[in-house]
């Protein structure tokens, strides 16, 4: 009669640690818990990031083009300033908005200066300068294209132009 042996191990080194013991595998229950921890973190980031954007977006300063733009604050408040808005094609344009006074004026050409002394000169059409004079204060809303600027609006006044440079109800404007 034979006396059945155990399984022989390897020869373990002298110093050698121990092969870690295999990890108890989790309950299901204890996986559903963790599911369930995770989703309420995830949703309550999420709900933290919404509410951010959505206090931020109701701010009374918004960039050119942008709801909120108004008199006072963002857009209104500029003297001048450069953004890209859309072409109204699927593609974008570059635009420039000046407000300053007309330091000089052709039936092609006006230049305006605002008040922290950047000037600039655009190119206009002949309707765009009927009824503006040297020393009047306007705002341009233009088009650059390379190292011409075209104006697309100017309106007399202080107004300035609100959404993608359309002027405010009521000033006069000459479009070109």
């Amino acid at each position: 009669m034979t006396t059945p042996q155990a399984p022989s191990t390897p020869d373990q080194t002298w110093g050698a640690a121990p092969a870690p013991a295999p990890k108890p595998a989790r309950s299901p229950g204890r996986k559903i818990a963790a599911g369930a921890v995770a989703a309420v973190i995830v949703a309550g980031g999420g709900a933290a990031i919404w509410a951010a954007s959505s206090s931020a977006a109701t701010g009374t300063q918004a960039g050119p083009g942008a709801p909120g733009g108004t008199p006072g604050g963002g857009l209104g408040a500029a003297l001048h300033g450069e953004y890209v808005s859309s072409d109204g094609n699927g593609g974008y344009v570059t635009k420039i908005m000046q407000t300053g006074e007309v330091t000089a004026l052709s039936a092609t050409s006006l230049t305006a200066k605002s008040d922290d002394g950047f000037s600039k000169t655009y190119t206009i059409t002949s309707a765009q300068a009927t009824g503006l004079a040297t020393g009047d204060t306007v705002t341009v809303v233009a088009t650059e294209s390379g190292s011409t600027a075209t104006a697309t609006s100017v309106t007399d006044g202080e107004a300035g132009p609100q959404g993608q440079g359309n002027p405010p109800s009521g000033a006069p404007t000459r479009t070109g």
